[in-house]
Order: C-alpha cells, then structure tokens, then sequence
C-alpha cells in the first residue's frame, strides 16, 4: 500500500478538520486533472518529478504510488534535467541537483529507483515511458508557460493514462477558482471556504514493490553532474546562506533557529516589511520554488501556534497560501503573463498615455545589474539580491518600481525587471517573481492611484516614502556590510 494517514492530533492547534470526499481516496480526486483518459492496466507508475521535488509530503507522489497499489505495480522517479531553464546559473542548478542527489537514497530506501533524463523533455519523457513500459504518467502541476507547453506535448506523444497533480498548492488552483482573479480580495473567500477541505496532514509514503523492470537506472554521478552546471552558469555563482534538501526545509521551518521558532515568528506580523529585520520573514521561499518544503506542511504546522501568535500566524497563511496561490491563479490563467498584453486597460491606457514621458534618469540593463545608479538605496537592494540571491520583498516592490521610472517604455522595464529577477534570485522563474514585477509595473492585482508623469495611475513609490517606513540608512549599511564579508 502507498501509505496511511498520519495523525492530526496536536498540543498547541486544533486539529486539522479531514476531507469527507477524500476519505475514500488516498488523494482527493480534485487535486487530480486527467491530461490523458484510460484505464490504468498492470506495470510501472512512473512519476515525472518537476516542480515539487521531495520524498515525502507530496500528492503527486501519493497519487502515482495509489494508482500503482491498485494493480500491484511498482512505482519510478524520472527527472528531466534540462540543459538550460530561462536565465538560471549556477546559484539555482547547483541548488536543485545537490536537492536531487539528497533525494536519491531516501527513494531507494523506499525501492524507488530513481532515473535522470537529459534534454527537451517533449522528446525524452515519452521515449522514457515507452522504453519502461509505463501503464501511467503522473506529473506535478505547473502554472508557468513552459511546464504546460512540456506537459501538453507529452501528453499528445504517449497513448497511456497521463494525471496532473497539483502538489504545489494547499487548494488546487482549478478549483480554487475556474477564472483568473482580480486580486487577493476576491481569491481568498473562495480559498477559505476550501480550505476545510484541503487543508489536512499528509498520509505517509511507504516502500513500495521493488523494481523488476529489465531497465535500471544509471548510476548518477551527482559531483559530475553539479561541476558541470556550476561550471557553465558561473557568471551566477551559488549562495551558501540556504541550503538544499527536505531535511534542511523543515529545519528552516520548524528547527530551534526556524521560521516557527518563537522569537522569529512573533515579528512576522510588525517587522516583516522591515528590511532592517531580515530574521521577521520566513526565507522559505527557495524551498518552496524548489518543492523541496510543500505550503501546505508550513501551513499545518503554522495553524497549531494559533493560539500562542495569531496575528502572526495569519498573516503568515495570508501570504503563505493565499497570496502565493493567487499567483499561481494569475500565471495559469494568463498565458502572456510576462507582457503588458496582461495588464488591466486602465493600467495598459494609463501607461500608454504617459509613454512619452520625459524621463529624469535613463539606465541601461548592464548599468541597473551592476547596480550602477544615482540612488544608494536602490543599489543597495540590487546588490543584495546579486550577491544573496535573495531581496527583502519591500525592496523588491521599490526596486521593480524604480526600474519602471528609469527605462524607456514599460515593455522594456517588465524585461529588464524579469531578466535581472530571473537571474540573480535564488527563487526567480517563478508565479511569485512574475506577479511581483506585474504588479509593481503594470498594476496587477493592484488599483488605479492619483495620476503622475511615467508611472500614470500605477502605483507609486520613491526614497522618502521608504525613509518613513524604515531606517533606510541602516539597510544601506547592512547591505554594504554583508558585500564586504563575502568579499
């Protein structure tokens, strides 16, 4: 059998509530979208690990290893290593293979084995599926364009079941809504009411049938593997203040220096827009991007602090759950969500109007990378998001904002904003990085404000308003400090 459920019971929270649909299901079925109908016959469940790469706490991974239980089957990792992903350097490919080469003995001692592929996997996946003899395809859910595209042209190369699991979301995004939402106002009663629902702790996954199949996997050789890429993206060298892996996931969560620990969690509600109090965020949201920490396990062991931080602990879900899963709402149902094409009118027509806009300071993307700018401040945040691979999210809002200012169309500030984002953070590429730039330049999920020249009714921010929110010369300092420190 794939796994039993783990007790709910809890000290500090009240118990998870259990899903009355799923009982029956290992999985509830509505986090499940048939990509390819069919009935699965006996042989190998073949999980296609993607976005959401860890062991444990994993629906798509449950769901291949049910399916498999039914006839008796055994169950196989396959990941497919592209050879580039957009601008992704070494700081995230080495990050993601030391992850997988974490993983591999925690399968094995499951007898999962696992398989790496290399290329285009429109190419490779179904070749994988074909030389195995897979009775079923099970994928994890992608919101971003190039995981559907991957996942759609699979499906039409293979002539097996093929099942879509959203494991990445603690409401599946399809049924969190069936329409792209205007902002967080009008997602999160449709989250709430569903969280009920979904919000319940993982079953185990447990060792399954051994592996009989004539074809076994290569040995992988990971240092190989993580040189190379470290070689090749070395314009973008790796970070060291995270590290990757399950393990190191829930140490970042629930450890005695974790995010949960008492004297972090309780700033989260007053200092997190601090960018003087780095320790008030969580920092999780490398394992997140990287699936190697599942929402909905912080969610549950946020839920049972409740009664000891509540304020925090719900502003923590606000944008743990409902605001990341407003982004991956956004991003599934807007194919062109990296263009202005995306934006509502009245921020297209506002921006439009303002074009011609005489602007005060022009620079160009290799002068904004170096963080070459009249404004300190702003070169602050690019430097600490170039040399951390990480920027406090209020910096990011007045960074994207300035580039906007500073560029010479808005086409050319969502580029450059995207290109620079995707590049030098650790968690780019990303539903989160896409609407954080969308919504500083083009008013996404945002509203119309008082009108001014560039910006029209976009939102505004400038060095005063952020010198009455914080310290600004203190952040300056911080940031300066940690350059000199790696240096």
């Amino acid at each position: 059998m794939p796994g039993k459920r783990k007790a709910k019971a809890s000290e500090e929270g009240e118990e998870p509530k259990k899903s009355a649909k799923s009982e029956d299901a290992l999985v509830h079925p509505g986090r499940v979208r048939t990509l390819n109908e069919g009935d699965v016959k006996a042989g190998p469940v073949i999980y296609w690990m993607s976005r959401d790469q860890r062991v444990q706490d994993n629906w798509a991974f449950l769901h291949a290893a049910e399916v498999a239980s039914k006839t008796k089957s055994p169950v196989a990792v396959v990941f497919n290593l592209v050879p580039e992903y957009l601008v992704a350097g070494a700081r995230q490919f080495g990050f993601m293979l030391r992850g997988l080469k974490l993983m591999e003995p925690k399968l094995a001692a499951l007898n999962i084995p696992f398989f790496l592929v290399k290329g285009d996997p429109i190419k490779t996946i179904p070749e994988f599926v074909k030389k195995v003899k897979a009775a079923c395809l099970v994928t994890d859910f992608a919101s971003l364009r190039l995981g559907r595209e991957w996942r759609d042209e699979v499906a039409k190369k293979i002539d097996i079941p093929f099942h879509e699991v959203d494991a990445h979301n603690v409401v599946p995004c399809w049924l969190a809504s069936d329409k792209r939402e205007y902002g967080a106002r009008t997602i999160r009663s449709k989250i709430h009411k569903k969280l009920p629902e979904f919000l319940h702790d993982f079953p185990t996954l447990e060792k399954q049938p051994k592996w009989d199949s004539s074809v076994k996997p290569d040995k992988v050789k990971w240092d190989a593997e993580i040189k190379a890429a470290l070689e090749k993206g070395k314009d973008v060298p790796e970070v060291t203040w995270v590290k990757p892996g399950e393990e190191e996931a829930m140490k970042a969560l629930n450890g005695p220096k974790g995010f949960l620990s008492s004297e972090r969690l309780k700033k989260f509600s007053n200092h997190r827009n601090n960018p003087n109090q780095p320790d008030a965020l969580s920092n999780l949201s490398p394992y997140y991007h990287f699936g190697h920490l599942a929402a909905q396990r912080a969610a549950l062991e946020a839920s049972k602090l409740r009664s000891k931080a509540k304020e925090d602990v719900d502003a923590f879900l606000e944008e743990s759950v409902v605001r990341r899963e407003l982004s991956d709402n956004y991003c599934f149902y807007v194919p062109n969500y990296d263009s202005l094409d995306a934006c509502y009118d009245w921020a297209k027509d506002s921006l439009n109007k303002h074009r011609g806009d005489k602007r005060e300071h022009v620079y160009t993307l290799e002068q904004l990378e170096k963080g070459e700018t009249y404004d300190e401040l702003w070169n602050a945040s690019q430097h600490e998001m170039v040399h951390t691979g990480k920027m406090h999210g209020f910096m990011r809002m007045y960074w994207a904002k300035k580039i906007l200012e500073w560029t010479n169309s808005p086409e050319e500030a969502i580029e450059f904003g995207i290109y620079l984002n995707d590049k030098w953070e650790l968690d780019g590429r990303d539903a989160n990085g896409y609407v954080g730039v969308m919504w500083s330049m083009g008013g996404i999920h945002d509203q119309g404000w008082s009108e001014r020249e560039i910006f029209g009714k976009i939102r505004y921010m400038n060095e005063k308003g952020c010198r009455r929110k914080f310290k600004v010369d203190d952040y300056i300092e911080l940031i300066n400090k940690k350059l000199k420190e790696k240096a």
